[in-house]
């Protein structure tokens, strides 16, 4: 039987078969069906079967060979004579073509239709190669092809950074693991490209070794004049909903602050000079003092006659107290945050110059949970602005570890401001060299807008029908049905989408070395407090509890 021996053919992995191990009996727009003779018993134990799910076919038509990826195989005829299984009807996705002359060439998306009755044969070694090969681009090797563990897994390092990526997957399968490897390759081939990574679970530090700046309350002076008016009045508030009337004076104040501030530096220098101080605005990064502000209300109180407004003066001002003199907050409020130290910051946060360490971590674990959200807000906006008004010079890669918690998909829930700093460098930052990376576990918790500029997506183990959906709006129409395996997937696997790669492929990652794995592990499930702690593991746990050492010392 000549489709038999066709099989025998087919096991040089160089070549495509010599003889077709199927043919074409449908197509239709991206998609074709073909039909396959049943595997005797003993062929499927010598070798592995060509039609599996995941497999690459190619497919004559006429001057290209179509390539195919096969996404559902079933028998024609499951009630056969003796209970034989019919023939196999493999449907296939088209995704791209070879043109063999004059030398083999892949290009993406279908010109030429094949025929009903093409050929059909198995796609080898050379083939894949062609397929994966991306001339003169850089390229970043992230593991190997799951059609060939030989093949290396290649991505466009260029089109990843420059067109945002996003890596989803759920807990466990190995997704924090990816984004250390894919950073690490990413400096490793640009060595100009600055890393700013937003770590929710102090989980990376000791994945990037001495390539990294490690960033929490106890050594980040980030100063409460660089917060915009809606970021300071979700810190005086604690989250909660500004009063109306408190706050528009707080915004005729500061403006004023910042004013008195800058006619104390000039009085103090004779070289420091400002043509109009008054021209400042509520947002404008420039040092203010709290103690300037609070003088600025104590002297509205002194102006009020009337005993109604004197309550709401009294009350922002407690409130800014309050905050000013909490301990946690010492990363903002602390004598070093009263000096202009904007560029110093900027310098250090963005690794400008690098000294050996492109990579900034700022671990939020450490900071109190009611301002994570305006932190995060200032960062990306100071990224954002640093890229604008630096003409783009410094490549920089914004990655947002749980990012659903900051763009959720509810407009009702999360930060506005951190929203539109993300959002802004989603849409706008690769005009100014700020490029986004975006991390989650689930999907259909993130805003759409966010994940559909991310052009290259890493998406691993998902079980969630939700998360599957907003996946497969993400993605080309020519890739949605290879996302019926996300469930399926292996840890350390993932189905690779988008810009930066040929087509979509199933890789497998790298293994990383243990030393640089991010620390994500569970707890053991043993009770281990009286050994641990000596019986004094409840009154060790209440000092911890009590005991604020934020402060860098």
């Amino acid at each position: 039987m000549q489709l038999r021996d066709a099989t025998q053919v087919s096991r040089d992995p160089g070549r495509i078969h010599a003889f077709p191990i199927g043919r074409v009996v449908s197509v239709e727009g991206s998609r074709a069906i073909v039909a396959a003779p049943p595997r005797e018993e003993e062929d499927s134990a010598a070798e592995e079967n060509p039609v599996s799910v995941g497999k690459l076919l190619s497919i004559n038509a006429g001057p290209v060979r179509v390539i195919g990826l096969i996404y559902s195989t079933a028998a024609a005829n499951q009630a056969g004579p003796g209970g034989d299984v019919g023939p196999t009807l493999v449907k296939v996705e088209l995704v791209g073509q070879i043109t063999d002359q004059p030398s083999p060439f892949f290009e993406r998306g279908i010109q030429h239709y094949p025929a009903v009755g093409a050929g059909v044969h198995a796609v080898g070694a050379n083939d894949l190669a062609t397929i994966y090969d991306y001339g003169s681009a850089e390229t970043i090797v992230v593991g190997r092809l799951g059609q060939d563990s030989s093949i290396e897994a290649t991505v466009r390092v260029k089109d990843l950074m420059q067109k945002h990526f996003a890596v989803l997957g759920t807990t466990g399968c190995g997704k924090s693991t990816a984004v250390a490897l894919i950073l690490r390759e990413i400096l490793r081939v640009n060595t100009a490209a600055r890393v700013l990574l937003i770590d929710p679970h102090n989980e990376y530090k000791g994945s990037f070794g001495e390539l990294a700046e490690v960033m929490s309350p106890r050594n980040l002076n980030l100063p409460f004049w660089l917060f915009n008016f809606e970021e300071i009045t979700d810190v005086i508030y604690r989250r909660r909903p500004g009063v109306p009337e408190e706050l528009d004076v707080l915004a005729d104040l500061i403006p004023m602050a910042k004013a008195r501030y800058a006619q104390k530096q000039e009085r103090s220098s004779i070289l420091l000079r400002r043509e109009d101080d008054s021209g400042q605005t509520v947002d404008s990064p420039v040092p203010y003092r709290m103690s300037d502000l609070l003088a600025l209300i104590d002297e509205q109180l002194g102006k009020l006659d009337g005993k109604d407004d004197r309550p709401r003066l009294r009350r922002l001002k407690g409130r800014i107290q309050s905050v000013a003199q909490d301990p946690r907050y010492q990363f903002m409020f602390s004598a070093r945050t009263i000096e202009d130290t904007m560029a110093d910051l900027l310098k250090t946060l963005f690794r400008i110059p690098a000294d050996g360490k492109p990579v900034t971590i700022v671990e939020l674990a450490g900071f109190p949970a009611e301002v994570v959200d305006a932190v995060v807000s200032v960062l990306c906006r100071l990224a954002f602005e640093l890229g604008m008004w630096g003409e783009g010079r410094v490549p920089l890669l914004v990655v947002a570890e749980e990012a659903h918690r900051y763009v959720p998909a509810d407009k009702r829930l999360g930060f506005g401001p951190t929203r539109r700093s993300i959002s802004r460098i989603a849409k706008e930052g690769r005009k100014y060299g700020v490029y986004l990376g975006v991390i989650t576990q689930r999907p259909s918790e993130l805003d759409p807008t966010i994940l559909s500029q991310c052009s290259t997506i890493f998406a691993m183990r998902l079980a969630n029908d939700a998360d599957h959906a907003i996946i497969r709006s993400a993605v080309s129409d020519a890739a949605t049905s290879t996302l019926e395996a996300l469930p399926s997937m292996g840890n350390r696997e993932a189905l690779a989408f988008g810009e930066a790669v040929s087509m979509p492929m199933r890789v497998r990652f790298t293994t990383v070395p243990e030393a640089t794995l991010p620390h994500s592990k569970l707890r053991n499930l043993q009770d281990d407090s009286t050994e641990a702690q000596g019986g004094g593991f409840i009154d060790e746990v209440v000092k911890r509890w009590r005991t604020v050492e934020l402060r860098a010392r």
